[in-house]
């Protein structure tokens, strides 16, 4: 089974692309997803020990704890200490599962695959990318987004033009949704090949 690291920068369209290998059938793992699940399962009372005040019934509250660490480098430091190997052990099992049921291809959807040294958890990877003023306007729109904290999130991402550079493959998001899945649908063509369906037995 080929492992395949999915990233890029914030804005740059990782989301959707992720969510379009789901729909031409290739398991996807999403990080963001998995802290999600995380912050309302095992890791709440971690967080909150290293945090206190920052869960409330059970959950964590993101916000709360956003503000806890934005800007903070050693608090994000101790945050990341707690939440990141949760995920890879949630991501490890999911990559156990996909082997099980005979998937050719597996995808590790990590924000930060270059940043926290996940480029030797997978077998390719591959950057979605646009221009930066397409990125710029896309993370601007979103809710409660901020001049200050995009500028605070790309502090902490490896460039972009850096990430293309370390990338097997890069696709790029700036064109149609269209173009896109297209760009998916190659390249997962192009890694398990056109395998014919087997006639039903």
């Amino acid at each position: 089974m080929i492992v395949l690291g999915l990233t890029g920068s914030i804005g740059m369209g990782k989301s959707t692309a992720g969510r379009m290998f789901s729909e031409a059938g290739v398991p996807v793992h999403d990080s963001d997803e998995a802290v999600h699940r995380l912050y309302a399962g095992k890791a709440a009372p971690l967080v909150e020990a290293a945090f206190p005040g920052t869960v409330r019934d059970g959950v964590v509250d993101r916000a709360e704890l956003s503000r806890r660490v934005l800007g903070k480098p050693e608090a994000l430091k101790k945050l990341e200490g707690v939440i990141h190997p949760l995920v890879r052990a949630d991501a490890e099992a999911f990559l156990a599962q996909s082997r099980a049921s005979g998937a050719p291809l597996a995808v590790l959807d990590i924000p930060l695959l270059f940043e926290t040294g996940g480029r030797d958890r997978v077998d390719k990877v591959v950057v979605v990318s646009a221009s930066a003023e397409a990125q710029r306007e896309r993370v601007l729109a979103r809710p409660g987004m901020t001049e200050e904290k995009f500028a605070s999130i790309l502090a902490r991402q490896v460039p972009d033009a850096e990430k293309r550079r370390q990338a097997d493959f890069v696709i790029d998001t700036s064109g149609s949704f269209d173009r896109t899945r297209q760009a998916v649908q190659r390249l997962i063509a192009s890694l398990v090949g056109e395998k014919p369906h087997s006639p039903a037995n």
